[in-house]
């Protein structure tokens, strides 16, 4: 204005424009576009953030105007290596140039992070609307990308301005211009562009332009403002920072899903059907002829394509193959099998793929089947099911393969990735999956790895259902140890523990004994037998002693001493069984079900070591063994306090004493002898070795010892549960006042009135006419007392249930773990188990 020109210079502009054009659109309460399409939170996001930036740079004076223009003859006489398309796109094969310390435009070069289906070219239009004063050039990777850009473009009311590129010399028109080319063409024109007619350059998906040709074009044109649009640039935060070094807005995945602006995505684990041991990583990953022949199988296409069928049917999908001619195959195989499917490729001619993604959008074609063609920049919302026939090792890749499934759509619940990778897989494993993508901790088939997707109800429209249901079961697929384990102790009861590691299947049996509740003995019965033996004798013993139920406790001893464990196992339960505080209420029990084991025969260990056992355990249940010998040795109470006293007080009357009791073993039954012995100590160092003597000189196996022992020892009754009590509700008018102005007697609660007690005279004359001594004579004077009846009762009770010969009640069998066949039955072991 100073000068009297008409309009801006061209260095005014490329300062100014995009920062003034940024402030008109974001002064809007709603930012929008030409076409009245307002942008996303996300989208005024990147927006604010280059504004922010640009602000931050003008006050620090880094925006200098020393930056010369690049000499125009020395690029012209620098003759740049033409690079084709097939060149761009495989960038990760190329080496990222470092960081150039005299890179006077760098300071100029932003990039902003928005996920693959985020609407990123929504975003670049709302750069194109800021820059009404200024060109923008728009380069991209693929020449389907241009033809989509400029489609997009123009429907947002920005055609006109859409021109081819201005070479230099040429009249740069007064409506800015806004020009669409690829990177390869880039690299070819770029000494021959007019600088002043572009003062921001948009790079479409940025990480392909890492190339080290590409990337020194971009140093060399350096005097426009360029953004960088990505959606990996986590994966390559180190190559991307070089070219493009300043970030202005970061949108997570899992916050676009959060917030609804893509579609969440569900997993499916498939066992691959071939090994990718000897498929070699070439540039970053898998070399492609190499995992062609390793894939391309007509028996692997076809159960691929019936699996496609079996499980998704008509779905419509996108499937990555190795290769062209692999694509052609597994088409070939799902046309067999039912599913409208198309191959398309490289070698597709472009007239050809229009109408083949024409009619995939039209539903003429479900499943398209291609060889990379359709990893970067396809939309296509429709798509719900990512099938990676063809495992990749690049992140890269594998994030641009399952964008394609993550527009949203009005019948989408969810996309559907499909690895072709073990389930337990970890992160660490070659093959890239989803959760290693995402660094997910558990594998759930059929489950969301991506947060949950807000809900959203509208009473017009049925909400989408899922592709797939959500498995039982799940596995931790972490490779950090400790994550893997903290999965496993909050998720126990849905870990498919048969699928760990050994050495994490002992984890699982540890944490599930001790938080086994009786309700979940059913399903982990069922997990168990599918594990190792060594984890189910680690469960069973971890249960037995850290327990918080008994009769869990119980029923895992049992278990572990039908299972034949080894004698350092076996060693251990007797002396949980004689000391642990858990069982200080259960030691005959425990001590009864080991001796029973013990009697079998099954178990290791030599005799030594079993007639240890056996005297430990007839000592862990003293009282047991103690009524045993008094019962079959008439006096041994007396001789067993001779042993008692302080030490060195009547040293030869323990002596005597212990003699008497070794002398009356040997005479009395098995049974009975063993008894004494077992609960027979003294201090008395004499006393003590006649004892011992005598415990050596009992005849017999120790199987026969360990019996001896173990039916000395009453198993434990079952449990009843308590019936509720019936009460008779009084006849209408029985509280009245009979005749004669006595009242009636009330009617006992406990025993339910007269009638009850007719039924009770008339059990206790059966038993009577029986021939049971025990029970009372019927009382006809006088009334029977409360407490007398329910006595009555609990002998009647107790005479019902005992067994007629051994008067012992039945047991109850309940066995965690099946023994095996060729074992001891599980019903000596876990007798006592309630």
């Amino acid at each position: 204005m100073a000068t009297g020109e008409q309009r801006p210079r061209a260095d005014w502009r490329r300062r100014f424009g995009l920062v003034l054009g940024l402030e008109r659109m974001l002064a809007d309460p709603q930012p929008h576009l030409l076409s009245g399409l307002a942008l996303r939170p996300h989208q005024v996001d990147a927006l604010a953030g280059m504004l922010a930036a640009l602000m931050a740079d003008a006050e620090r004076g880094d925006d200098d105007e020393d930056d010369a223009a690049p000499d125009d003859e020395g690029a012209e006489a620098e003759e740049v290596e033409p690079e084709t398309e097939d060149d761009e796109d495989d960038d990760e094969s190329e080496v990222a140039v470092d960081v150039v310390p005299d890179d006077p435009g760098a300071r100029r070069r932003y990039r902003f992070k928005h996920p693959t289906a985020s609407g990123k070219t929504v975003a670049a239009a709302g750069f194109v609307d800021s820059c009404r004063s200024v060109g923008v050039l728009i380069l991209t990777h693929r020449r389907l990308l241009v033809d989509q850009f400029t489609r997009d473009l123009t429907e947002h009311g920005y055609g006109p301005r859409i021109v081819p590129a201005i070479d230099k010399g040429r009249r740069v028109p007064t409506l800015p211009p806004v020009t669409i080319e690829t990177y390869a063409w880039f690299i070819r024109h770029a000494a021959t562009i007019e600088p002043t007619a572009y003062g921001v350059v948009i790079c479409d998906e940025a990480h392909t332009a890492l190339g080290e040709r590409t990337a020194a074009t971009i140093r060399k044109f350096n005097l426009p403002v360029y953004i960088g649009m990505t959606a990996t640039d986590q994966l390559l935060q180190k190559h991307v920072g070089d070219v493009f070094p300043a970030e202005i807005a970061d949108f997570p995945l899992g916050d676009a899903v959060r917030r609804g602006v893509v579609a969440p995505l569900r997993a499916l684990r498939v066992q691959p059907g071939a090994s990718l041991r000897n498929v070699p990583v070439v540039g970053g990953d898998y070399d492609q002829k190499v995992l062609a022949q390793a894939l391309d199988h007509d028996a692997l296409n076809m159960a691929a394509a019936m699996y496609y069928a079996d499980r998704f049917g008509d779905r419509p999908g996108i499937i990555y193959a190795a290769g062209v001619d692999h694509a052609e195959r597994v088409a070939s195989a799902l046309r067999a099998v039912g599913v409208k499917a198309r191959a398309v490729s490289g070698r597709t001619p472009p007239r050809q793929l229009a109408e083949t993604l024409a009619g995939y959008e039209r539903g003429e074609t479900n499943v398209l089947v291609n060889a990379q063609l359709l990893a970067e920049g396809w939309n296509a919302p429709r798509a719900t099911i990512c099938m990676q026939l063809a495992p990749t090792a690049s992140k890269r890749v594998y994030q641009q393969r399952v964008g394609r499934i993550m527009r949203l759509h009005r019948r989408k619940e969810a996309g559907v990735v499909v690895d072709f990778a073990d389930p337990g897989a970890p992160h660490s494993d070659r093959t890239v999956t989803l959760h290693s993508l995402l660094d997910a901790d558990i594998y759930r088939p059929g489950a969301l790895v991506t947060p949950k997707p807000p809900r959203r109800r509208q009473r017009w429209r049925r909400q989408a259902r899922p592709v797939v249901r959500e498995a039982d079961w799940l596995l931790p697929v972490a490779d950090d140890p400790l994550r893997r384990r903290a999965v496993i102790t909050t998720e126990w009861k849905t870990v498919a523990a048969d699928r760990l590691p050994q050495d994490e299947q002992l984890v699982w049996a540890e944490v599930a004994a001790r938080r086994l509740a009786p309700t979940d003995s059913q399903k982990l019965f069922e997990t168990l037998l599918k594990m190792s033996e060594p984890a189910r004798i680690h469960f069973l013993a971890t249960a037995a002693a850290e327990s918080k139920h008994r009769s869990l406790r119980l029923t895992a001893l049992g278990d572990l001493a039908s299972r034949r464990p080894d004698a350092n196992t076996f060693d251990r339960v007797v002396r949980l069984v004689e000391a642990a505080p858990t069982w200080a209420a259960d030691r005959q029990a425990g001590a009864r079900v080991l001796l029973l084991a013990l009697a079998s025969g099954t178990l290791p260990g030599s005799a030594s070591q079993k007639r240890s056992w056996a005297w430990r355990l007839g000592r862990a249940s003293r009282d047991a063994q103690l009524r045993a010998a008094a019962d079959g040795i008439p006096g041994i109470r007396d001789r067993l306090r001779g042993l008692g006293g302080p030490r060195g007080e009547g040293s030869n009357a323990r002596h005597r004493a212990a003699l008497e009791i070794v002398r009356d073993a040997h005479t009395a039954p098995r049974g009975a002898a063993a008894a004494v012995l077992a609960v027979a100590t003294s201090q008395d160092p004499i006393a003590s070795r006649a004892l011992d003597k005598g415990r050596d000189e009992l005849t017999g196996e120790p199987e026969e010892l360990a019996e001896a022992l173990g039916l000395n020892i009453p198993a434990p009754r079952e449990r009843e549960k308590p019936q509720k009590k019936r009460r008779r509700k009084p006849k209408p008018g029985a509280r009245q006042r009979m005749p004669g102005g006595e009242a009636p007697e009330p009617v006992d609660a406990d025993t339910g009135g007269d009638a009850e007690a007719e039924v009770a005279e008339g059990e206790e004359g059966t038993e009577r006419a029986n021939g049971d001594a025990d029970a009372p004579p019927p009382e006809t004077s006088e009334p029977l007392s409360r407490a007398k009846r329910r006595r009555r009762r609990r002998r009647r009770r107790a005479a019902a249930l005992a067994d007629p010969v051994t008067g012992e009640s039945p047991e109850p069998h309940l066995h965690l773990v099946k023994a095996d066949p060729g074992g001891p039955a599980p019903s000596d072991a876990a007798a006592a188990a309630e």
